[in-house]
């Protein structure tokens, strides 16, 4: 059983959420505003915050920001929930270092799979395989420009052409181009084995 803590400040999509993570017998954990939740975060120790972006008082990345500067609980996972249309919220919150977004309304499947794959990552970085998803910059050693090898960072955490559109302000056509650009120089045929080089580059 893992502990998830839900910030957010809609008491229906908070209590949505956490019926579908406790149907699946996780710990959950709620809070219904920024300063509740980093509190709780704290003395709780959750394994993955889910938390809202757009909040009175104290919105989702000076949540973020406080919990990367406490150093007890810098490396929980943490995934954003964003409303559609928010970008800008959205690649900002990907740059102070959220591991994942989901769009709401989100659908089981998808919240499932998201915080499964964050805490299969937490799984084998305790075993010892640790990735650093922090820079692009090692995978430049590949052979790669810098916007390529930021692309490569996000296909080798399993977003898609759309996602990664979006994390990087770019058309979504632009990024294809850089993939087929980036098969190519590392000699892979799809998505899994660029993945499977990138995170063998930043595992390092």
């Amino acid at each position: 059983m893992k502990t998830i803590l839900i910030i957010e400040d809609q008491p229906d999509m908070r209590e949505n959420i956490a019926t579908i993570l406790e149907m699946e017998d996780h710990a959950v954990l709620t809070a219904e505003n920024g300063r509740e939740g980093i509190e709780m975060a704290r003395e709780e120790k959750p394994d993955l915050i889910l938390c809202d972006v757009m909040m009175p008082e104290m919105d989702g990345h000076e949540v973020l920001n406080a919990l990367r500067a406490d150093r007890t609980i810098a490396g929980t996972p943490f995934i954003f929930l964003t409303a559609k249309g928010e970008k800008r919220d959205l690649r900002q919150g990907m740059n102070l270092g959220a591991d994942d977004y989901l769009t709401k309304p989100v659908s089981a499947p998808e919240l499932l799979g998201a915080i499964g794959a964050r805490l299969e990552r937490e799984l084998k970085r305790s075993a010892g395989f640790n990735p650093d998803f922090s820079s692009a910059a090692p995978l430049e050693t590949l052979g790669l420009t810098p916007r390529e090898a930021e692309v490569l960072l996000w296909v080798a955490q399993g977003k898609s052409n759309p996602e990664i559109a979006t994390i990087l302000g770019a058309a979504e056509n632009t990024i294809k181009v850089h993939l087929a650009h980036i098969f190519e120089k590392l000699g892979a045929d799809n998505r899994h084995a660029a993945s499977l080089i990138a995170l063998e580059k930043l595992g390092a």
